[in-house]
C-alpha cells in the first residue's frame, strides 16, 4: 500500500491509537495524531490499559519518561494488544543513555511482540549491540551504515525497524526503503521523533507494518517540507507542522514521496 493509499484508508477509518507516552511530548503526539486523521487516547493507568488497548487500532509505547508503574503498564498493554491482534509500535527513547532505559526497551522487546521499532540510529544500535553514542535522548552517532543497521535490527529483533535521521531507513529484514522527505527544521523542534512514532501507530492501524513505517515517515517529511516554507524559525515551524499534517492530500502524497 502506497503512502497516499494508506493516508486515505486512515482518514476513512479514523482509528483509535492508544499511546503510553511521556509527559513532555504527550500534547504534541496527540495533536499530530488528530491532525493526520486518527484519534488519540493517552492512557497509562495499569487499571485500564488492558481494556483500553482492546478498543484501539494500534498501541504506541514511548519510554521517554520512565518509572516502574509506567513500565508495568506498558507491558500489560503490550501483552493485551498481542492477545487482541493490535499492532504495537515501540519508541526506545534514550536507549543507550542509561542502563534503566536500555534494559526497559529490551524487556519490552522480549515480552511483547513489537511490530515496529522506531528510533534514532544510536537507540537502535544500542539494542542490537552496535557501537553508538547517545547523549540524553539524542543520538550522537552509531557505527556503520544506517540501512544496514535497519536490516540488522529487523533480523535480530524480529521487527520492522524504522531508523530515523537525515535520511530515514526502514527494513523488515528482506525489504528496505530509504525515505528522503523532510526538512532540517524537524531536528530543531522537540518531539518530532516521537511524532513520527505516533504517526507510525496511526498507519499501523490500517496498513501492514512495513508500509505503515514508510508512510509515517513520508507523511511527516512532506508535512515538514510544507511547514518550513512559511516558517520564520522553530516556533512558527512547530505550529505550522500540525496545519501541514492536516492538509496532506492522499491524491498527491505519492507524487511527492522520495523513497528508494
Amino acid at each position: 500500500m502506497n503512502p497516499g493509499e494508506s493516508l486515505r484508508a486512515l482518514r476513512e477509518a479514523k482509528p483509535l491509537v492508544h499511546q503510553i507516552t511521556n509527559y513532555v511530548v504527550m500534547n504534541e503526539t496527540a495533536n499530530a495524531t488528530l491532525a493526520l486523521g486518527a484519534l488519540p487516547v493517552m492512557a497509562h493507568a495499569q487499571e485500564e490499559v488492558e481494556e483500553m488497548v482492546r478498543l484501539a487500532g494500534a498501541l504506541v509505547l514511548n519510554i521517554g519518561t520512565l518509572s516502574p508503574p509506567w513500565v508495568e503498564a506498558m507491558l500489560l498493554a503490550g501483552r493485551a494488544a498481542n492477545g487482541a491482534s493490535v499492532p504495537v509500535v515501540l519508541d526506545p527513547v534514550g536507549a543507550g543513555a542509561t542502563r534503566y532505559r536500555t534494559e526497559t526497551a529490551k524487556r519490552i522487546l522480549d515480552e511483547v511482540d513489537v511490530a515496529v521499532l522506531r528510533g534514532n540510529a544510536g537507540e537502535v544500535a544500542t539494542l542490537v549491540g552496535v557501537d553508538a553514542e547517545v547523549r540524553g535522548v539524542e543520538s550522537v552517532g552509531a557505527a556503520g551504515d544506517a540501512a544496514e543497521l535497519a536490516r540488522t535490527a529487523a533480523t535480530r529483533l524480529g521487527v520492522v525497524a524504522s531508523v530515523t535521521g537525515a535520511v530515514d531507513h526502514v527494513s523488515d529484514g528482506e525489504r528496505g526503503a530509504a525515505v528522503a522527505n523532510g526538512h532540517p527544521l524537524l531536528a530543531a523542534v522537540t518531539g518530532t521523533g516521537c511524532i513520527s512514532t505516533a504517526l507510525t501507530g496511526c498507519f499501523a492501524a490500517v496498513a501492514e507494518p512495513f508500509d505503515a513505517a514508510v508512510a509515517a515517515l513520508v507523511a511527516l517529511g512532506v508535512a515538514g517540507e510544507d511547514a518550513a516554507r512559511g516558517a520564520r524559525g522553530p516556533g512558527s515551524f512547530h505550529a505550522g507542522l500540525y496545519d501541514a499534517l492536516a492538509a496532506l492530500d492522499p491524491d498527491t502524497l505519492d507524487d511527492r514521496t522520495r523513497v528508494v
